[in-house]
């Protein structure tokens, strides 16, 4: 019998939508403790509109820490939720929520040697974000289809607006 024991098994890929901004949506929040003790809300976040939608963008976590607040209270801003003064929330306030969202792929090897994929969010990958229909969209935003097409450009039977007669 032959074993390589420094084979690396197989890469996990949890990768479910291109790295990108997307309308999510808050579908689950579980709670939890981080390794200090602080409580820690992990949030699973699904794409709510466009080419990827129900699809899972990523899990990302909420830390109720000194060191965590500022991150927290820019995501419950962006999700539209209270964020200022002392404020009383529940993981069920969360869910439904919908914020802008940027996603990348991360890279890591697990405890066991396993190389895991999946998608993360940055600290600072929240903007407010309104359902498809309401709010003005962002329209320097590029399309999440990883081509250089502008979010501003026509969409099929829009005529782009006459900028000839503008006063300016």
């Amino acid at each position: 019998m032959e074993i390589d024991f420094d084979a690396k098994d197989a890469i996990s890929d949890f990768i479910s939508v291109p790295a990108g901004t997307y309308l999510c949506r808050i579908a689950e929040v579980r709670t939890g403790t981080t390794r200090a003790g602080d409580d820690r809300w992990s949030v699973r976040l699904v794409v709510a509109e466009g080419q990827h939608v129900g699809k899972q963008a990523a899990w990302d976590s909420l830390v109720f820490s000194v060191r965590g607040r500022t991150r927290a209270r820019s995501v419950l801003h962006a999700l539209g939720l209270p964020s200022k003064g002392r404020v009383q929330l529940t993981p069920d306030d969360l869910e439904g929520c919908t914020a802008l969202v940027e996603v990348r792929p991360s890279e890591y090897e697990s405890p066991s040697g396993q190389v895991v994929r999946r998608n993360e969010v940055p600290y600072d990958g929240y903007r407010a974000g309104s359902p498809a229909g309401g709010g003005t969209p962002d329209l320097t935003e590029k399309s999440d289809l990883g081509d250089d097409s502008s979010a501003s450009e026509a969409t099929a039977g829009e005529r782009p607006p006459d900028t000839t007669n503008i006063p300016f």
